[in-house]
């Protein structure tokens, strides 16, 4: 269901006069990975699969495998994004727009393969044929025979971020290695190194660690000789502390294990960090009690993707060539056609046949409801709230220290004691200014791990917003016919059989197909390659495995339930009949009787069959179109509800139909 609160960041928000800059973050991210081509990363696998080829790069090359298929993700789904590739430990150096006799000797055997920048055609094409081309590759991924310094490397990526995004408040240095001691006899080289990740985290930079063990060769990453030391552990040091939002990545294999290839396992750690965690609301104040307040920030954890448009393009008479159309809008009277002001322009709305208009300072103060606040009112068990009860999506929300130090303590009591006593809280909550306030639902969520070991949901509170009394439809009324045990039995059976592993959906395995397409084409025309002629769809079903593991239960099923079905339809043929929806209706009555039914409803005023329905009636109603109803159906209507007595003119009709529905509040 879609949510009116998640705003495209684009769309022009009238009644949002005053955002607050400070709650909320630019979409803005930059990525730059840091790639060791040491000897041992550019050694391959000694043993491979020749049916799985990925088996067989070297662990330098999968990573690069890894930034291409990010770089092609992000070129269209996050245009804005900018992101580089730094190898480091190579025999060549070049920083920038130098060459290997200039520049690049400033970071020795640091070779920076592309620049940090809103990525390219030209760039994917270039990193594609790095990947592909093994003679290019072997001239370029050359192993320097001495050292690289981990300082010289983490103070070139910190001029490039410098340089390149200043600005950008999420900015990454993905590391890939398999080194966890480097500089082993050089105390002095690894406090340097550490210097130089300390600049980096006040620069804002976040440094992820994907690292790489090689077990056939008997080495398994140790993050505890070098890495703790410059890279900040998300594990928190309070043990009261709530489990992190995103745990320590967990070293990749350079062998396949399990039939889990290396660039597989870079590609489902990538992933995990692809996205930055952007918050919703930024320092939202959470009012546990009278006195007692702390600072959280929410985030979405599930969102609708959809194709992004960055511009329009047309094509001009004159020229084949496509340009980028600028657009502009203006309001027009619809008497004089001429240009009207954004001042002269006032909201209305109608209320009991009359046309209302307020100013914008009016409606203004009429939906500020407060400043943005979490407030608890009170607290009851989890089993009172129903399943029904979900309209939008859930909010995640996780302690910040940055307004109310001591907020992390504080969170986490109240999780362990709600995730304990299964109780939850009520609160009253506004996201942000000048939007209108909901009851919600604060729910505890315990942490989820993964069959690998890796964390797939954070330990924190949900926020569900609970719907009002307008919101509540209520279900029609349906008599089922219920099924004989046999039946359900047999359908059970078949349910088993079909069951997905381990019982568990997993999303991420079925990608939007429609999605993948739109960008398969356009990868295909901005790369100049062949269009394909087939999308690949991941969610059909498998036929042939659903008719070899089920497909004998079915045929089973199928009998007795029309086994069953003949014989409730011997026992019943005269009472009741099956409805196209399922449901079951009494037989109908003698013509003579349904006629004489007919004539007294129609004598006693209420709502004919040849007449509209209350539905009819409401629909028109909404589409202020009841003046185009007859006289005979406006009073027919309003006298089975026992209205308009004495009503006898058209107008007077009408508005007593309006106001029957506008003091009638509608729940089906």
């Amino acid at each position: 269901m879609a949510d009116p609160d998640y705003r495209k960041p684009d769309e022009d928000d009238e009644e949002d006069d005053e955002i607050d800059e400070t709650g909320y973050k630019t979409t803005k991210d930059a990525v730059l990975f840091a790639i060791d081509a040491s000897a041992s990363m550019l050694t391959r696998p000694t043993e491979s699969d020749s049916k799985k080829p990925d088996t067989a790069l070297s662990p330098t090359l999968a990573a690069l495998k890894c930034a291409y298929a990010l770089m092609q993700q992000r070129i269209i789904s996050n245009p804005s994004d900018m992101m580089g590739i730094l190898l480091f430990g190579t025999k060549k150096s070049r920083f920038q727009d130098g060459d290997g006799a200039g520049t690049g000797l400033q970071y020795p055997h640091c070779y920076l393969l592309t620049d940090l920048d809103v990525p390219a055609a030209a760039d994917v094409k270039n990193l594609r044929n790095l990947v592909d081309d093994e003679e290019e590759s072997k001239e370029l991924l050359q192993a320097s025979k001495t050292e690289v310094s981990m300082a010289n490397v983490l103070f070139c990526a910190n001029q490039i971020f410098t340089t390149k995004a200043p600005n950008f408040s999420s900015r990454r240095l993905f590391l890939v290695t398999d080194n966890d001691y480097p500089h082993a006899s050089s105390r002095d080289a690894r406090n340097s190194a550490a210097v130089r990740a300390k600049d980096l985290y006040d620069l804002g930079v976040t440094i992820e660690l994907f690292p790489i063990s090689h077990p056939h060769r008997g080495h398994t990453f140790d993050r505890s000789k070098f890495y703790n030391d410059i890279i900040y552990s998300s594990t928190p040091a309070d043990p009261d502390a709530p489990a992190p939002l995103t745990a320590d990545i967990k070293p990749a294999s350079s062998t396949a294990k399990n039939g889990i290839s290396l660039l597989q396992s870079l590609l489902t750690s990538v992933n995990s960090r692809a996205a930055p965690r952007r918050a919703l609301v930024s320092n939202l104040p959470f009012e546990i009690g009278p006195g007692l307040k702390i600072s959280v920030r929410a985030y979405i954890f599930l969102k609708r993707q959809e194709p992004k448009r960055t511009s329009y393009i047309y094509l001009p008479p004159d020229s084949e060539k496509a340009q980028i159309a600028v657009h502009s809008s203006s309001l027009m009277a619809d008497d004089t056609a001429r240009t009207v002001e954004k001042v002269e322009v006032r909201k209305a709305f109608k209320f009991g046949g009359e046309t209302i208009s307020f100013s914008a300072e009016e409606l203004s103060k009429i939906k500020n409801y407060g400043d943005p606040v979490l407030r608890i009112i009170g607290f009851k068990p989890q089993s009172m709230l129903p399943v029904w009860a979900n309209l939008k999506p859930a909010t995640f929300i996780y302690p910040s220290e940055e307004e109310y130090i001591g907020s992390t303590r504080v969170f986490s009591a109240l999780y362990q004691k709600l995730l304990s006593s299964k109780k939850m809280g009520l609160a009253w909550f506004i996201p942000r200014r000048n939007a209108a306030p909901v009851l919600a639902a604060i729910l505890p969520g315990a942490e989820r791990i993964d069959p690998d070991g890796a964390q797939s949901v954070p330990a924190g509170l949900w926020i569900k917003p609970l719907p009002f009394a307008d919101d509540i439809r209520q279900p029609p009324e349906v008599h089922h016919v219920p099924a004989p045990d046999e039946v359900v039995d047999c359908m059970r059976t078949v349910v088993q059989q079909l069951q997905l592993p381990r019982g568990v959906y997993d999303p991420m395995k079925y990608p939007n197909p429609s999605l993948q397409w739109f960008y398969r084409i356009l990868q295909a025309l901005a790369l100049e390659e062949d269009v394909p002629e087939k999308a690949v769809d991941l969610t059909l079903p498998k036929y042939r495995q659903i008719d070899k593991r089920a497909g004998p239960y079915v045929k089973e099923w199928g009998e007795k339930l029309d086994a069953a079905f003949l014989a409730w339809k011997q026992q019943n043929s005269a009472g009741q009949r099956v409805t196209s929806t399922g449901a079951t209706k009494r037989a109908a009555k003698p013509a003579q009787s349904q006629t004489a039914g007919k004539n007294i409803k129609a004598e006693d005023g209420g709502d004919g069959d040849d007449g509209p329905s209350e539905a009819d009636l409401r629909s028109a109603y909404e589409k202020d179109a009841l003046k185009k109803l007859t006289v005979k159906d406006l009073k027919n209507f309003l006298h089975g509800k026992g209205l308009g007595k004495g009503v006898a003119k058209k107008d007077d009709l009408v508005d007593a139909v309006t106001r029957y529905f506008e003091t009638k509040m509608e729940i089906g």
